[in-house]
């Protein structure tokens, strides 16, 4: 290699493969790249690639734990003795939101493709962000001393969702307002005042007789995507969960993606009745907190709809993914219009922004299991939601 290739090498070119990757991944889905695709981008051969990453995996492994080493040392930053301590929980937020900001695909890869890491990089990130979030929730307890350590922990979940849900659209106002409407969010969060425990907790709906064959079939796919991720399950997988054998999954659904499909309009479907049933409120702000309130109902009775949510990340006739992301958006625009109603102030876009903030809090915190277990955690995250909204 000459003097002159040697200098014409970028010092970073690991890093910025890496964000080529990225991209791609957030635009495909982990399965959906291969080396070959992220070397064409990159404008590099396979071999070049390989001297950087041993594989694709390592390539996600790369982004995500940089991305998670970003976070920890605006933590350390932020929490440091020279912050006054009355200034360090903005002064968090304020770093996490501009990185949030200035690094969508990060938070991305996180939500969707952590599942595609090695085990032992899942385990490194699980303990890493419980030493994180444990960080978060003691400055959080400074300033609110009145909190329980698990309460503070319920928050400083909720407020990184805020910050993860710049992942989930592609909305956006001037960097400088989008860091400072998330750092909103995120301390209107902080600030939630959580309900009291319920005395007569409601009970899980029951079901009536024994679901048809379909629906069985439809269940257990629900739950292994849910688990592993839909490439990680086979219909042999699917019909072993149902009770049948594997070929018999075929008489009710022609193939994965179209148990997919059928998912993604079930999930749809309860969405759409129960909005509607909300929406009968006798002014704006009452619909918006109804509708918020019938979200988390939903959401944790039926696990079909945390499944639709990766629906734009399979392989399925254009026409079915299309029709599913128009059925999401709809719902997310009947949202939105309820928000601007109710607030006139806020800017449509930055209601679009707040929408999906409030969304996310819900998704995210009904799978993790250190929260989504606490008794009252249904009305815990409906108030959240409506902190969020700006209708508590």
């Amino acid at each position: 290699m000459t003097d002159v290739e040697r200098s014409a090498r970028p010092r970073d070119r690991k890093a910025q493969l890496a964000a080529v990757a990225a991209e791609l991944f957030r635009a495909r889905g982990f399965p959906g790249v291969g080396i070959k695709d992220i070397a064409d981008a990159a404008g590099v051969t396979g071999p070049a690639l390989y001297r950087h990453f041993a594989d694709k995996q390592a390539i996600l492994a790369y982004v995500v734990l940089t991305g998670f080493e970003e976070m920890e040392t605006a933590t350390a930053e932020a929490l440091s003795d020279a912050v006054p301590p009355a200034g360090r929980l903005e002064s968090l937020l304020t770093r996490l939101a501009t990185q949030a900001v200035e690094r969508r695909e990060i938070a991305a890869l996180w939500r969707w493709e952590g599942r595609h890491l090695a085990k032992e990089d899942q385990r490194e990130i699980a303990r890493r962000s419980t030493l994180t979030l444990t960080a978060w929730a003691k400055a959080l307890q400074v300033q609110r001393p009145e909190l329980p350590a698990e309460d503070a922990e319920l928050l400083c979940w909720a407020a990184l969702s805020v910050f993860g849900s710049v992942s989930v659209h592609h909305t956006s106002v001037a960097r400088r307002r989008f860091a400072a409407l998330l750092v909103e969010l995120a301390m209107g969060v902080l600030n939630a005042t959580l309900p009291a425990p319920s005395s007569t907790p409601s009970p899980p709906p029951a079901g009536l007789g024994t679901p048809s064959r379909r629906e069985q079939v439809l269940a257990a796919a629900t739950q292994l995507f849910a688990q592993r991720g839909f490439h990680d399950v086979s219909m042999e997988d699917i019909g072993a969960a149902a009770g049948i054998a594997g070929p018999s999954v075929y008489r009710h659904f022609p193939s994965k993606a179209a148990l997919m499909v059928a998912i993604g309009h079930r999930a749809a479907d309860r969405l759409a009745l129960a909005a509607e049933r909300a929406l009968q409120a006798p002014d704006e702000h009452a619909a918006l907190r109804r509708l918020a309130a019938s979200y988390v109902d939903t959401i944790l009775h039926t696990p079909e709809l945390l499944v639709s949510f990766s629906a734009d990340r399979v392989t399925m006739p254009d026409r079915d993914k299309a029709d599913l992301l128009r059925v999401q958006r709809d719902y997310v625009a009947q949202w939105v219009t309820l928000l601007t109603s109710a607030r006139p102030s806020l800017p449509p876009r930055e209601a679009k922004i707040t929408v999906h903030a409030a969304l996310t809090i819900a998704n995210d915190l009904s799978r993790t299991r250190r929260v989504a277990a606490r008794p009252n955690f249904a009305a815990e995250l409906t108030t959240l939601l409506h902190t969020v909204l700006g209708v508590a």
